[in-house]
């Protein structure tokens, strides 16, 4: 073989994709999709973004029917958004550790 054709001649770095890899670094989990917990977090950001703010611009006295008036309306269907992202946090929190003990 000559050295012109020899990709190692010059004594440079190539690249071989199908090598095996020499590194001890963690192992990647296999994506396996958007997930239940993916899905709830979608579902709540819609309600936070959508449903409550639509509530409030269409109809402001919505709370009135439990006995709030229209100030206390403004600040009782805020904090709605409020708790479920932070109930959904901890959830979602508590299943990657519990994954994580798992392996």
């Amino acid at each position: 073989m000559s050295a012109e054709n020899d990709p190692n001649a010059d004594g440079g770095y190539v690249h071989t994709p199908d090598a095996e890899r020499t590194d001890a670094g963690p192992d990647e989990p296999e994506a396996d999709g958007f997930g239940r917990r993916g899905w709830a977090l979608t579902a709540v950001l819609m309600i936070c973004v959508l449903v409550i703010p639509g509530i409030i611009y269409i109809y402001p006295y919505a709370a009135g029917s439990l006995g709030l008036s229209f100030f206390g309306t403004y600040l009782v269907l805020p904090l709605i958004p409020a708790v479920l992202l932070g109930l959904i946090a901890v959830w979602s929190m508590t299943a990657a550790v519990a994954d994580d003990a798992e392996r």
